[in-house]
């Protein structure tokens, strides 16, 4: 499985960016997909996730600035972000589970990307 992450970079405040996770080696429409966040110095943090029925699960903290959603004709899963804040600042990465039930923790996700850097200037 490789999960590959695009989109990230600079932008200031209030501003926009969609991050890209293109996935191969595995049967995309079968996996639950999520991005997850880890800022310096902090844990990595849940933001959201997908379902294979496209069901989308958010942290409070993203909650009406991001979306999810999924190309399963492309194998790859999107997060549209906007409204950007300095408390987004953050390694993002993809990540893929087969579990069905919702997921929220990193543990329950066995395949990662490399993460792509989002810098939100204040």
């Amino acid at each position: 499985v490789q999960l590959v992450e695009s989109g990230g970079g600079l932008v200031q405040a209030g501003g926009s960016l969609r991050l890209s996770c293109a996935a191969s080696g595995l049967t995309f429409s079968m996996y639950q997909m999520g991005w997850f966040r880890q800022a310096p110095g902090k844990e990595r943090e849940f933001v959201a996730a997908i379902s294979r029925s496209v069901s989308t699960y958010y942290a409070d903290s993203v909650k009406g600035r991001f979306t999810i959603s999924r190309d399963n004709a492309k194998n790859t899963v999107y997060l549209q972000m906007n409204s950007l804040k300095p408390e987004d600042t953050a390694v993002y990465y993809c990540a893929a589970t087969l579990a069905i039930s919702p997921s929220f923790r990193s543990e329950r996700f066995g395949s990662w990307g490399q993460g792509t850097q989002v810098t939100v200037a204040s």
